[in-house]
This record gives C-alpha cells, sequence and structure tokens, in this order.
C-alpha cells in the first residue's frame, strides 16, 4: 500500500508542478507568466498576470507537495481548486469527455488528490517522517473545502470581456443539435 500512495503521490504531483513550471517558467515548452496572462486574461481574470502567478503556483507548489508528502491536505487542496477552476472556465461546455476537451482527466486529478488528503501520504512522506497525522475524513473534507471556496473565490471575481459573455450566454442558450 505505501509504494502505491508513494506511486500516486509521484506521478500526479509530477504532473502538477510539471503544468506549474510550464506556467511560472515556460519550462516544458510552457507560454510562462506572459503568455499564461494573456489567456487568463482572455478569460476574464484580472490583473491577468497575477492570475497567471498564482495559478502557477497553486500547480507548481500543489505538486511538489504531493510529490514530497508534505501538508498533503494542502497539495491536494491547490491541485483539486486549480481543477475546479479549469473545469469551470474551459473544459464543462465541452461534456465530459477529454477527446472533445471535455472534464473527464481534470476529474480524476481532482478525485485523485482528494483522495490523497482522505488517505494520508502514506509512511513514505515528510509528513509521517515529522509525526503528522493529516490525514481521515476530517483532512480530505477539509481539503475539498479549502478547493471549492478558492475556485469559487476566482470564478467569482471572473470578469468576461462584454462580447465573451455574449458568446458563452449564446453557447448555453443553443437549442441542442
Amino acid at each position: 500500500m505505501e509504494t502505491g500512495l508513494l506511486l500516486i503521490r509521484v506521478v500526479l504531483g509530477g504532473i502538477m508542478a510539471a503544468h506549474g513550471a510550464q506556467k511560472l517558467f515556460g519550462w516544458f515548452g510552457g507560454p510562462g507568466l506572459a503568455g499564461t496572462g494573456g489567456w487568463l486574461e482572455a478569460m476574464g481574470l484580472r490583473p491577468a498576470r497575477v492570475w497567471a502567478g498564482l495559478t502557477g503556483l497553486a500547480e507548481f507548489g500543489g505538486g511538489a507537495l504531493l510529490i514530497l508528502g508534505l501538508l498533503t491536505p494542502l497539495g491536494a487542496a491547490a491541485v483539486a481548486g486549480v481543477m475546479f477552476v479549469a473545469i469551470a472556465t474551459v473544459h464543462w461546455r465541452n461534456g465530459f469527455f477529454n477527446s472533445k476537451g471535455g472534464y473527464e482527466f481534470n476529474l480524476l486529478i481532482v478525485a485523485t488528490a482528494l483522495a490523497l488528503a482522505f488517505t494520508g501520504p502514506g509512511t513514505i512522506s515528510i509528513d509521517d517522517l515529522a509525526g503528522w497525522t493529516l490525514a481521515g475524513p476530517e483532512w480530505g473534507l477539509a481539503a475539498l473545502g479549502v478547493s471549492v471556496v478558492a475556485a469559487g473565490s476566482v470564478l467569482a471575481m471572473r470578469r468576461p470581456r462584454p462580447e465573451q459573455a455574449q458568446d458563452e450566454t449564446s453557447r448555453e442558450e443553443a437549442p441542442a443539435a
């Protein structure tokens, strides 16, 4: 079981840290802060460079915490929160399946991150080495709550451009084909 938890943490944390590094530093072919900021600006998140930094930090920092098994519920909340925002702003309108740009993959990331908050990182972790028991229903629910509140706060501050808001409304009101 311990090796399985380590594998999940390292893979999920590594994926998220790499995505964060793309946004923060432009590593791995990523857009860096400027490119990420432009993308977030177009989605109505202003000031865009600040949001780019926060998004990159949530992904990179949350992923690093998961890899290390350090403050695991905080890492899980950061990862889940950024994925909730991605689902709401980009993927939801495309339906479930990832092949059509849907939220399937993002939902898997959310579930896996939160599962780690519920189960804990295992004994091969800094949390365990420090003697911290940051696992169980209260920690999982806390991570879920923090991620939902953080995502909701970000979404509440979103200000799409008038033409973008109209496009989104048109898509929502369009009859099914």
